[in-house]
Formats: structure tokens, sequence, C-alpha cells
């Protein structure tokens, strides 16, 4: 009997029809048919329906027609997230071409190193992006503030719909992701795995055509490309966030009417806190949904208390297949210390050293298999080889995370850590994210990051908090074995963080080196 989790397209799938052979704007197609008067998206001074939204991508793909890009090229787009964007994903994959988000905080450092691993046929910017990119790629580059009014114009007056035959299996996207390399590396996302993940998460936490998915992500990252889609599949409207003023988050929520919030911890953080000192009524939230990395207890908390009756939804996944697992918004409150259960349709493996199936219960790498696993990294073989394997028996595509994990008896997943996150100190295996987890239980503690020990360096944690350095650490004593306590704690005033919202270890890393100096 096989020891992985393993969901059919039977039960709680049932009422889905993956569309495995649906190509990303087909998607959009099908909302327009059923609702296309209804908001798709908005942005601070902007909306646009879903016939309009429609129309604009037929324009965009009219447009890249005109400027020689042909299927297959790569159209790299550095823009904020606003409805323009949106409508410039759907167009690019009507065209065949493939849509190449970039985050418009990244800098000239890695823009080069990019744009010369994607090869792009043509780059849009803004005023802010484009002498960055005109700078780092001889291709041509185009403003949107130049271009879009003959898109607009276009989507006015044509009514004829571009017909490009595009497969399944072409590339829809190239999601950008920072790693172990020096140079960010991109996730070929085709037309198949993306929209088969998009229906997949969709089966879980069923998007509504009452919902306002308030997304404060950019849609370089693919936790902010992939609301486009979900929201799409719930006819829902998608609310762009990310230029919102931080002291004006509640309001817009209010003004907006959200009912869906993506969240990452710092940001789960920062809206409790908001909701602390305000004294109007909570915005209509019915569900966070969470990833990046796991949300303190106290967050919850406090997120529950502020939004009465809100789900809080634990969600588990890579870029490289984009989700893995959900916990099923019915059960939030079920299992804690899980990451929820596989998609539909797909499975969970627990490895161990030699590609041996771990029992349940047992600690070994996670392993995702199924229709959602992306093909590999655009033009990067080796890295390809590494994370994406073939099953030994089956031929089966499997991505192999580098995650740490087990499997309870029901299939739910248990994240243990990365695998840089693993190690052992005084002969003892334990990983960051449970000395995180143990510091955030610390009342006054706000946020917390560790660093595992090196050669030349301790066990060292670091905290947003009132609290000094000895209180943290005396607290971790009565919650950690010996061994798992930090050598050295250090508070400072705000956490570092990555353009995703996650902890960024070597700002930490130099932080420390510069008190050595």
């Amino acid at each position: 009997m096989a020891l992985h989790a393993q969901n059919e397209l039977t039960g709680r799938a049932a009422d889905l029809a993956y569309p495995q052979g649906t190509l990303v704007h087909t998607l959009l197609d099908d909302a327009v048919a059923e609702a296309a008067d209804a908001c798709a998206v908005r942005d601070f001074a902007a909306e646009l329906s879903y016939r309009r939204l429609n129309e604009l991508s037929h324009a965009v793909a009219h447009w890249l027609r005109g400027q020689g890009v042909a299927p297959g090229d790569r159209v790299v787009v550095q823009l904020p997230s606003r409805v323009e964007l949106v409508a410039l994903f759907y167009g690019v994959a009507r065209s065949g071409a493939v849509f190449v988000p970039l985050n418009p905080a990244m800098k000239r450092y890695h823009l080069a190193s990019v744009l010369d691993n994607a090869e792009p046929a043509l780059v849009i910017g803004d005023a802010a992006s484009a002498p960055g990119l005109r700078e780092s790629t001889a291709v041509p580059v185009h403003e949107l503030s130049v271009v879009w009014p003959h898109i607009e114009a276009v989507a006015t007056r044509e009514r004829e719909a571009v017909t490009v035959d595009v497969q399944p299996e072409d590339i829809a996207a190239l999601v950008y992701t920072s790693g172990s390399t020096a140079a960010p590396k991109a996730v070929i996302c085709p037309h198949r795995q993306a929209t088969f993940a998009s229906s997949a998460i969709n089966a879980e936490l069923r998007y509504r055509p009452d919902d306002v998915v308030f997304c404060r992500f950019p849609l370089s990252w693919d936790y902010g490309l992939y609301k486009v889609l979900l929201s799409c599949l719930g006819r829902s409207e998608l609310v762009l966030a990310g230029e919102e003023s931080d002291l004006l988050l509640l309001r817009r929520m209010r003004e907006t009417g959200a009912t869906i919030v993506p969240i990452v911890p710092s940001l789960a953080a920062m809206i409790a806190t908001l909701t602390s000192r305000d004294s109007e009524p909570a915005p209509p939230v019915r569900m966070f949904t969470n990833t990046g990395a796991a949300l303190p207890a106290p967050t919850i908390s406090a997120l529950r208390k502020a939004f009465p009756g809100v789900r809080v939804v634990r969600q588990f996944g890579q870029t490289e297949c984009k989700r893995i697992s959900i916990m099923p918004p019915e059960e939030d409150q079920e299992r804690p210390q899980s990451v929820g259960r596989p998609l539909p349709g797909t499975a969970v493996l627990i490895l161990g050293p030699d590609g041996e199936e771990l029992p349940l219960g047992e600690t070994g790498e996670i392993v995702a298999a199924g229709p959602h696993v992306m093909p590999g990294y655009w033009r990067a073989p080796e890295q390809t080889a590494a994370a994406f394997r073939r099953d030994p028996a089956t031929g089966e595509l499997r991505l192999h995370t580098g995650d740490y994990g087990s499997l309870d008896a029901d299939g739910y997943l248990y994240f243990e850590g990365r695998r840089d996150d693993m190690f052992k100190r005084k002969g003892i295996r334990m990983s960051t994210v449970e000395i995180e987890a143990a510091a955030m239980d610390v009342t006054g503690v706000r946020v917390a990051a560790v660093l595992p020990p090196t050669e030349g360096r301790d066990l060292t944690l670091f905290v947003e908090s009132d609290l000094a350095p000895t209180v943290v650490l005396k607290e971790l004593a009565r919650r950690l074995e010996p061994a798992k306590v930090p050598a050295l704690c250090k508070v400072i005033p705000e956490l570092p963080l990555t353009l995703h919202g996650k902890n960024a270890r070597q700002a930490l890393i130099d932080m420390l080196e510069g008190d050595d100096t």
C-alpha cells in the first residue's frame, strides 16, 4: 500500500471539471460568457468589467502582433499592479507569447541577468522603470503611458477576435523567483499547469461571484498572479491594492467590501495591529489565505477576534507547482500544526535520503506529483534536473521541493522546515521553523527570524520586540530543549523582508557581520 497522500478526482472534487486542456485566456472568455458586466478588476484609479477586460486583452494581442511579437516570444513587463497589467497578462497569453512579469522593485543589479536569460522580443515599463530597462537590454522598451492609448483605441474599434493556435503545453508565463543562486531563476508555467493549479485551488477555496479579493502583492509573484486566475474562475472582483498606503489599508478594505484577503505573516501582523487601534466596524472579510511562512498563533487569534467568523486558511506550496496543500476553510481550526491536504488530483510523497517512501509520521523530503508540477526552470538544465525528477517506476515528473515534513494517517501534511532550515546542534536535529514559532509564542515578540549556526557563528535569533534579549532567551528556555535555545538574541526595530514578504536572511547575516567590524 502506497504511503503517500493521493486525492483522486472524486469526492470533494466531483463537481469540478479540471480544465487540463484549457488556456489562460479562455478562462476569461468563459467568465465573459457568464458575467460580462460584473467588475473583474479595479485599482485605486480605475475598474474594468469582464467584458472590457476581454476587449482590452484582444487589443493587446493585436498590438503585439503589430510589433512583430510571435508565438513563443517573451514579453517582459515591469509595472505596478494596476488594471492595465491584468489586460496585458491575458493579451500576451492570447497572442501565444510568454508573459514575464518583473517586480517594480527589482533593481538594475538583477535586471540585466534576468533580461539576458529571458531574451525578450519586447519590454514594457513605465516612467519609473523604463530607464533602467533601456540600460539593461537592447530590445525595444515601450512606456505604457505611450502605448496604452493605442491599445484602448484598438479595443474600441476592433471586434475581430485574435486567433492564434495556442496549445495547452505552450508556456503562458515565466515567473522569476529568488533561490539559492545569486541571480533569480524563472519557473516555466505552461497554460495546462497554470489552469489546472488554479482550478484545483479553487476547488478548496471556492471563490464566489460576490467575493471581493483584496490583493496587496505584485503580480510578479505567483501569489499575486494567480489571484487574477482565481478571481476569474470565481467571477469575483479583484482589487489591486499594492500601491495603497499602509495607513489606509483598513479603510480601503471597507470601501471595496473585501471578503477574501491573501496574506503573509508581515501583512497579517499589520492588519491585526491596525484593527486593534481602530474603532470602525471590521471589513466584511470571510477568509484570509496565508502563505510564505506559518502564521503565529497570536496573529491568528487577533484576526479571528477582529473579524468574527473569518476563516484563516493555511497553505503550503512553491512556484514550481504553485500550491501543494491547503487546509480546507471549514477545518481552519483543526490540526493547527498542519498545512493542509494535497490539492485535488495531486499527490504528496515523503521520501528518505535514498528516495524510499517513508512510513506515516516520519520526516523526509516533501515531493509533489500531479498535473500542477511545472516542467522546470527556463534555460537552467542543471537546476531543473535537481528539482524536477522522474518517478523511477512510472516516469511521472515529480517536484523535489527540498522542504521537509511528514504525513498523518488522514493524508494531512506537516511542514518541518526547508533544507536550509534543517540543521544539527549539539547532536540534536532541529529547524529554524520550530525555534521561530517558539519565539513568536512569547508575549511581546511581534516577529522572529533565526539564523542556523555556521562554523563562525552560533545559533542566532532576531526579534521585533520591546523585551530585553535576556528575557526572550529566558522565555525560550521554558519552551525548548536546551540545545534549541539560541546563543544570541538581537532585538531590532524592524525585521528585513524580501520582496515576497519573507524573512531576508542574507540581510540579517550582513547585519551580524556589520556588528563584528
